[in-house]
């Protein structure tokens, strides 16, 4: 996205949580086209309605009439997802939006190091979502091969259940551990860029497995809408997306570890 100088913005971008109904928003755009790769970006906040006016006047909430609004703020259609549903995910575009100097947040082209400090909160955040949506099949898990029985006995009683459980149940603990000690560095005002990055790796990457092998020990059940097992697949996924891939979280670590032993 880039910024004119009229002080309008141009562009859009994808896959952006609460896009519709969202009333106020972060966003980043080229304001220097002479600077390179990472320079020259600014952070704004803009401001648009809700896409549904009508649902928020019924239940009184979720529209703000005395918010001054950003004229050229669009949101596009809703993305029909594999997961996380009850999210309201569009595109969010913006065609010559008029923004105000007051709503530049932060130094003028310092906004690509704000945008990264807000990424590293952001992955302790969908490390915590993930080791929440773990603990949650945990469970699941647990009172299903408890009460199921094959053979007249439950299937929790089977030393193959035992394996998967134990498994789960360490893993957790881990990835416990790795997201709360990254919380309290960001709570402490210490650095915290590579603990996000392996907290979020190893929780999303964890909550997949974790919720795969739910649905496998419920059986057929875990592939029906019967069981929440599914949906909890199903969400687990973005985990490894959202605030960046695993992929990009590898190259976040490995460069911390690195430092400037290599150019």
């Amino acid at each position: 996205m880039r910024a004119t100088p009229s002080r309008s913005l141009n562009g859009s971008k994808i896959f952006i949580t609460h896009a519709g109904v969202g009333e106020i928003f972060c966003v980043t755009a080229r304001t220097d086209p002479s600077a390179k790769r990472t320079h020259g970006i600014t952070a704004f906040i803009v401001t648009k309605d809700t896409c549904d006016l009508d649902e928020t006047k019924r239940v009184g909430i979720g529209h703000a009439t005395e918010l001054p609004k950003n004229r050229g703020v669009l949101s596009g259609k809703k993305e029909d997802k594999l997961g996380w549903r009850a999210s309201d995910t569009r595109e969010l575009i913006f065609q010559d939006a008029v923004v105000p100097k007051e709503n530049v947040l932060g130094p003028v082209n310092n906004g690509f190091r704000q945008f990264l400090h807000t990424l590293d909160g952001g992955r302790i955040g969908i490390a915590a979502l993930s080791l929440g949506l773990a603990e949650g099949a945990l469970e699941e898990c647990l009172t299903y091969t408890s009460t199921r029985k094959q053979f007249g006995r439950p299937i929790a009683s089977f030393q193959g259940v035992h394996f998967a459980l134990a498994d789960m149940a360490t893993e957790i603990e881990a990835a416990k551990q790795l997201v709360y000690h990254a919380a309290w560095l960001k709570q402490h005002g210490h650095p915290f860029k590579k603990e996000a990055a392996m907290a979020k790796l190893y929780a999303s990457e964890l909550c997949m497995r974790a919720t795969t092998k739910a649905v496998q020990l419920h059986g057929g059940y875990g592939y029906t809408t019967e069981y929440p097992v599914e949906r909890m697949m199903r969400d687990a996924k973005i985990c490894e997306i959202g605030e960046g891939t695993s992929e990009i979280q590898r190259v976040v670590i490995a460069r911390q570890l690195l430092g400037g032993l290599i150019d």
